[in-house]
């Protein structure tokens, strides 16, 4: 198959301004050009894309198709120059870290504060992931460092302590759990949840933990942050569960923090990383001496 960047460019402005003409112009394109290169991205991928009317045009259904991978292609196209961006003005290393939702909510952003002082041309991606997730990314190289929940053993990986973090409920003022200094994750299963929305590390795993009990949590809404969870509770939504680190910076007021009896409530932190990492990647390396000094460091 036979077209260009511009073609492709071309067909997103034709199917959003729905005129070939004034999709042209978009992309510095006469009408006839603009129609040309259109007829022969119909003819290189073997269907049509469009359906000519009086007022313009519209897409067909492999149109339709074609405009959301068109879509996707170009942004990753415009992330691949943001990313390569900072090189040219004497940026000399990404490091890429993969880490669970409650590393990224409290720990992470002040940890990594002081080495993006101390390193100014080092960039840093960072990610959440499940921490399954993040082992598998960190031993494959898609990520230089990770932080994981994590017990086991990885034969490509070395595993360093990082951050002792605890999940704790959350629920509000009048319910009759309030009462109780702590409480059983059980007991909470009869409450609706406001929870983290799909797909979110702590949300997997509060699930995950009420299976084991054979029971299904009854999510009556997801918002996106763990200061939304403790809002909604506050309204009388449900109760949540929230890593306790997250709530330094969270108003709790009208609500109350219930610690969850259940061993697996408490949860270390690890970094991750490939064995021969540090030393060949002197700013990975430093990166993890950074963060290793936190190690002592509890959840407030």
């Amino acid at each position: 198959m036979h077209y260009s960047l511009i073609d492709l460019k071309l067909f997103v402005a034709v199917a959003d301004a729905g005129n070939v003409s004034r999709g042209g112009a978009t992309c510095f394109l006469a009408p006839s050009s603009a129609s040309l290169r259109i007829k022969q991205l119909e003819q290189a991928l073997g269907t049509r894309l469009f359906v000519r009317e009086a007022r313009g045009v519209s897409l067909t259904r492999a149109g339709q198709v074609m405009l959301e991978h068109c879509r996707r292609c170009l942004a990753e196209l415009e992330q691949m120059h943001a990313n390569l961006a900072p090189y040219a003005e004497g940026v000399r290393a990404q490091v890429t870290i993969f880490a669970n939702s409650s590393a990224i909510a409290s720990f992470l952003p002040g940890d990594l504060q002081t080495f993006l002082r101390d390193y100014p041309e080092v960039r840093i991606s960072l990610d959440e992931r499940l921490s399954h997730n993040i082992v598998a990314a960190v031993a494959e190289g898609r990520a230089d460092v990770g932080v994981v929940t994590w017990d086991d053993e990885h034969p490509e990986l070395v595993f360093l302590p990082y951050r002792q973090d605890e999940v704790v409920m959350v629920v509000p003022e009048g319910d009759p759990l309030a009462a109780r200094q702590s409480v059983a994750f059980l007991d909470c299963l009869s409450r609706p949840f406001v929870s983290l929305q799909s797909g979110a590390a702590i949300h997997t795993f509060m699930v995950g933990k009420a299976a084991a009990l054979g029971h299904h949590m009854d999510v009556r809404i997801q918002v996106s942050g763990f200061a939304a969870v403790v809002a909604m509770v506050r309204s009388g939504a449900g109760v949540g569960m929230v890593p306790r680190s997250v709530l330094q910076s969270i108003n709790c007021d009208g609500v109350r923090v219930l610690a969850l009896r259940e061993k697996w409530a408490v949860r270390p932190l690890k970094l991750c990383t490939r064995r021969n990492a540090a030393a060949s990647a002197a700013y990975v390396g430093a990166l993890l001496r950074q963060l290793g000094q936190q190690a002592d460091a509890p959840a407030q």
